[in-house]
Order: structure tokens, then C-alpha cells, then sequence
């Protein structure tokens, strides 16, 4: 018996409610490395995948949102824990993506890996930033209390294919908001592999849906999609950004211009707050006694 073997080839797929689907239209893209050379052949998404990819973020939108922060929290936690024991195989495609060292590519990686970390702790703790009691005139409560936007599209930066791709997306979801995430064009395989974590991580089908291909072909029917209520242009040009605006005004979504971002810094609460609602309760404290007391 020979001892050669053919190596098992991987085959990138997209990653759309909680499964991995070839695009329906059946077309790939060559991925290269830095360098120009063949990395993969890479699924080419179509206005169809990017419509399949709204429905599942949708359906998955009342049970995300619904969880508790602490729940949410426990899950980003894991997603950090899964990339921690696949390291490696991140090290190498982040390497390959950008033109990386190694030993930069690591850098990169375990930046990443404490960025979903990070956002963890956050789930449970930004409604006591950016909510609380409002003081009024008169015998009420008022409070405020931040809510998820909905389903948010986000346009992966173009350049920082894996952590830049983490700070955007980690955000999104950790405030209980469903995500299509359009991976960075020339360098999609880190976020195709991040799928394969997403979905053995107790991330619930279609919270993530994460397509390759065409920026401007996968975003232009999201942002003038009537069921996705916010968008994040990061990986934008400046010229594709004032047409998906233009696009995104029709129902009100709320739009995130790109902006010029040091992704290896610790992130601020900016990207948490950008797609929440803040909704206020009025209630009556109670009558009031004759000795002005209340009960």
C-alpha cells in the first residue's frame, strides 16, 4: 500500500442560517494571497443569497434579542474560547490574507480572540451606561433602557480581514441584534473559517449569516432592503458609501459612514451604542399622602 496521499481540499461555503450553502448561482472567485498566489476558490453571493440571509437573521432576531445580556455574554465568551483551541489555522490564514509574518499574524489572531472577550463583558453591562432613571417634574418614574435595533447589515473592512472583521461584528450581536455580514472582498477566507466557530459556539442559526463576493453587489439589495433596519459601511469605499446611503434612506435605516479606525486599539463603547434604540417608560410613583409622603 502507497503511502502518498492527497491532502482533504478545503472547500469555503457561505454561512447562512445556521448552515453552509454553496451561492445559489453556483459562481466562485479566485482568492489570492498577498503575493498573488491561488489560496481558494471562494462562493460568489448573489442578490438571492443576500435576500435568503435577511430572512434568517430576521427569524432569528426574537430569540437573540430575547436572551438575556448574561446569556449573550456567555456565548460571545465561547466563540473566544473555540478560536483559542484553532488558532493556529487562523495564525496561517490571516497571515496569507494580509501578507503577514507569523508572528504578526499571531499578534493579529489573539488580538481577535480578546476582542470577542471584551464585547462578552459588555453584554450585561451597557444598559447601565446608556440607560437608567430620567429625573422629570412631577410624581413619575422615568426610565430609559436600550433595545436592539433589528437586523444590521455590516460591510467587513476591506483590510483588517479578521480583526478588523471581529470589531465590527461582536458589537452588533452582543447588544442582541442579528447580523449579515459581507466579508472583505479580496480576503474572505478568515470569515468563512469564523463560521465554522460561530456555528459550535451556541451561536443560534442566522444570528451570523456571513456572505463573500462582490461588496457592491451584495450590498446594494441590503441596503435598499426593506426588512434589514441598520447598516454598518465600514468596508465601504467613499463613493459605493454615498450610494448604499442614498439606498438605506428609503425605510430609515439607521447607516454607520466608514470612518478611519486603528482596530488594534481597545475599542470604546461607539460600535454597542450605534445600533440600539432607547425606549422610555413613564409610570406614577403613587398618590400622594397629605403629608406629601407616597407610597
Amino acid at each position: 500500500m502507497s503511502d502518498a496521499r492527497l491532502s482533504v481540499f478545503k472547500t469555503y461555503k457561505l454561512y447562512v442560517g445556521g448552515k453552509f450553502p454553496r451561492s445559489e448561482s453556483g459562481r466562485v472567485y479566485e482568492v489570492t494571497d498577498a503575493k498573488n498566489n491561488w489560496l481558494a476558490n471562494a462562493p460568489l453571493s448573489s442578490r438571492k443569497d443576500a435576500r435568503d440571509a435577511v430572512v434568517a437573521a430576521r427569524e432569528a432576531f426574537g430569540g437573540w434579542s430575547g436572551a438575556t445580556a448574561y446569556n449573550r455574554g456567555q456565548v460571545l465568551y465561547r466563540v473566544a474560547e473555540m478560536l483559542e483551541g484553532r488558532r493556529e489555522q487562523f495564525v496561517r490564514e490571516v497571515a496569507d490574507a494580509e501578507g503577514l509574518s507569523k508572528s504578526k499574524a499571531a499578534a493579529v489572531v489573539d488580538a481577535a480572540i480578546d476582542r470577542w472577550v471584551w464585547y462578552a463583558g459588555w453584554t450585561d453591562k451597557i444598559a447601565q451606561v446608556v440607560g437608567g432613571a430620567n429625573p422629570v417634574a412631577g410624581p413619575f418614574f422615568n426610565l430609559s433602557s436600550p433595545e436592539p435595533t433589528g437586523v444590521v447589515a455590516v460591510l467587513a473592512p476591506q483590510d483588517s480581514s479578521f480583526l478588523g472583521l471581529v470589531s465590527v461584528l461582536a458589537p452588533v450581536i452582543a447588544t442582541g441584534n442579528t447580523a449579515v455580514v459581507v466579508a472583505s472582498e479580496k480576503s474572505p477566507l478568515p470569515a468563512l473559517s469564523l463560521a465554522e466557530v460561530l456555528a459550535t459556539s451556541d451561536v443560534p442559526g442566522g444570528v451570523v449569516n456571513i456572505l463573500s463576493g462582490r461588496t457592491a453587489e451584495i450590498a446594494a439589495p441590503l441596503a435598499a432592503h426593506q426588512d434589514v433596519n441598520a447598516i454598518d459601511l465600514a468596508g465601504a469605499d467613499e463613493d459605493l458609501a454615498k450610494e448604499l446611503e442614498i439606498a438605506a434612506a428609503d425605510n430609515l435605516k439607521r447607516v454607520l459612514r466608514p470612518q478611519a479606525v486603528d482596530y488594534s486599539e481597545t475599542p470604546g463603547t461607539d460600535r454597542l451604542t450605534a445600533f440600539l434604540e432607547t425606549k422610555t417608560v413613564w409610570h406614577t410613583t403613587g398618590a400622594l399622602g397629605a403629608a406629601g409622603s407616597s407610597y
